[in-house]
């Protein structure tokens, strides 16, 4: 009887629809195996897709470089590509140690069932820390393979890790010649006796950093320079420390390479660090450089620094930030003399208004980039007219006036900055054109503004007016908009919803008109902090943002160094 019943369940089968069975499978390809031709770049290219942090080549900590989805996952992965092909190996292992990061958490639902096995095992134990397991592990793999220890070049780690693990980080860049970046526990900075073994690793084995931080405290550390340590230094960070100005323009002089300089908390600094002494190296061309909380320094001393041909072809990015001695009403000598400047930004907190006196506009070529942050002190604030007002009528009038050309994004701290734009005087409609000074820009600009107490940017975009109609000879006697916005009173969802986006455009006579957004275009609702500037994009700046993406559950529960 079970013969005979398996023989009509068979026949029903074949009599049934392939179309409307439930488990269709799809066609396989039978061919030849392509993927043997694809060669080396190809194949690295792929793997970057399936692990895009083994691409990050940036020198930010862990905390500001993470890219979407999940790296453990992605790194799992990666893994299992390198097991497939015996060609796929030398590229997807080199890979897989090119830019390490070891993250503390998976960002999937896979965490969930990771700290639920965790806490099985360390039940009656020791908690386990499974980041502290990894860079174990991650040590031992790289003293046994040296292979995999020479692809090192960034190490990525989180903040306890870091902090709590020294000893086996110091084993770990040991083997790693070729290291440029890591991540280091904060007492490295500050010349802390417990970071002395790592330090002596570091400077014997890894030639090759690119990025240091020196802090109060650290002053003998920066004398090591003078050794010959880390020749290949690009970015300096230097703060709170007391040093000569001599010995510093000798470590400077000491790095031919040094792309950035970061300046801050220096209150002995003076314009004397950019002057010419006999027997003194002189102050390097830069490409980026901050100076922040600086009171000694002057307009004056960075015009006499981009006096020097080769610094001024050289700075892209210039960064002030409550430096007392480097005033508004001074700034346009500098972007006057930073010919190839593209990106400037001014911060400071101001308590009486600009002068009446006429100031010449902020003029600049290649500038396409601002930070304008201005703020006035919580008790000025309320005031009728608080002393910010003058200073962003003043970047009013130069806008007005055509005098930055190239520049393309705006950062205010004034939420009713935009509003300001469609309230500029326009110019007469009947006057002779010759005989009319220039009002308004040609130019596409963003604009992003926000108030003393938000978080978020608001963006606002502002489109030019069209020059066939402003030129037009008419016959219309109101010469405003014909409509403004206050975005921070918040408006209709045809405006952008809560983005609260809005486009600002020519209305034909010189002023702009603000007009509701009819695409959603993803623009961005913050922008990056003063010190997120990194020089990996065209113009030598990045913001870096700091953002993290779930993902869903994968198959497979296991990753590389769990």
């Amino acid at each position: 009887m079970g013969f005979m019943r398996r023989l009509r369940s068979r026949s029903k089968i074949k009599d049934q629809d392939p179309v409307q069975d439930p488990v269709h499978f799809p066609a396989v390809y039978t061919g030849p195996d392509q993927t043997w031709r694809l060669d080396d770049k190809i194949l690295r290219r792929i793997f970057e897709y399936v692990c895009p942090h083994v691409a990050d080549d940036s020198l930010e900590s862990s905390e500001f470089s993470i890219t979407e989805g999940c790296m453990l996952c992605d790194l799992r992965d990666l893994s299992n590509c390198s097991k497939v092909r015996r060609q796929w190996y030398p590229v997807a292992s080199g890979m897989l140690y090119s830019s390490i990061r070891i993250d503390a958490v998976h960002f999937c639902g896979i965490e969930e069932d990771t700290k639920e096995r965790h806490r099985r095992k360390s039940r009656g134990h020791d908690p386990i820390d499974p980041t502290a397991e990894r860079l174990q592990q991650l040590c031992r793999t790289l003293r046994d393979n040296q292979y995999c220890a020479n692809s090192v070049r960034f190490l990525k780690l989180p903040y306890m890790v870091r902090e709590s693990n020294k000893a086996d980080l110091a084993r770990t860049v040991s083997v790693c010649p070729n290291l440029q970046y890591v991540d280091l526990p904060d007492g490295f900075f500050t010349g802390d006796p417990t970071c002395h073994a790592l330090r002596q690793e570091l400077q014997a084995r890894c030639p090759h950093i690119r990025k240091m931080k020196y802090k109060e405290g650290s002053e003998q550390s920066l004398g090591f320079l003078l050794q010959g340590h880390w020749q290949e230094l690009r970015v300096l960070d230097i703060s709170k420390l007391r040093i000569e100005t001599v010995t510093l323009r000798r470590v400077l002089g000491m790095l031919p390479r040094l792309s950035e300089l970061s300046f801050s908390d220096l209150p002995w600094m003076n314009d004397s660090i950019f002057h010419s002494a006999p027997g003194v190296p002189e102050f390097p061309p830069l490409e980026i450089l901050t100076v922040k909380n600086i009171p000694n320094i002057t307009h004056q001393g960075l015009v006499d620094y981009l006096s020097d041909p080769t610094s001024q072809k050289a700075l892209r990015a210039l960064h002030i930030k409550d430096c007392a001695g480097i005033e508004v009403p001074m700034l346009h000598t500098i972007l006057w003399a930073a010919t190839h400047l593209t990106r400037l930004a001014y911060l400071a907190t101001v308590t009486t208004s600009l002068t009446l006196d006429p100031l010449p506009p902020l003029r600049s070529r290649s500038l396409r980039i601002l930070n304008y942050e201005i703020t006035t002190p919580s008790s000025l604030q309320h005031s009728l007219y608080p002393p910010s007002a003058s200073y962003h009528q003043y970047l009013t009038n130069s806008l007005m006036a055509n005098a930055l050309p190239a520049l393309r994004q705006l950062y205010v701290r004034d939420p009713d900055f935009p509003e300001s734009l469609t309230l500029a005087p326009p110019a007469l409609p009947f006057a002779d054109s010759p005989q009319q000074a220039p009002r308004g820009f040609n130019q596409q600009l963003e604009v992003f503004c926000k108030g003393s107490n938000e978080l978020d940017w608001v963006y606002t975009e502002v489109a030019p007016a069209d020059p066939f109609v402003s030129g037009r000879r008419g016959s219309v006697t109101g010469v405003r908009p014909l409509s403004s916005y206050s975005a921070s009173k918040g408006l209709g969802p045809q405006w952008g919803g809560e983005a609260r986006k809005s486009i600002v455009v020519g209305n034909g006579f010189s002023g702009f008109l603000a007009v509701p957004v009819t695409d959603d275009d993803g623009r961005p609702k913050s922008s990056g902090q003063f010190s997120s500037f990194s020089p990996q994009s065209d113009d030598g700046v990045k913001a870096s943002f700091f953002t993290s993406a779930g993902r869903e559950k994968r198959a497979s529960r296991a990753d590389l160094w769990r």
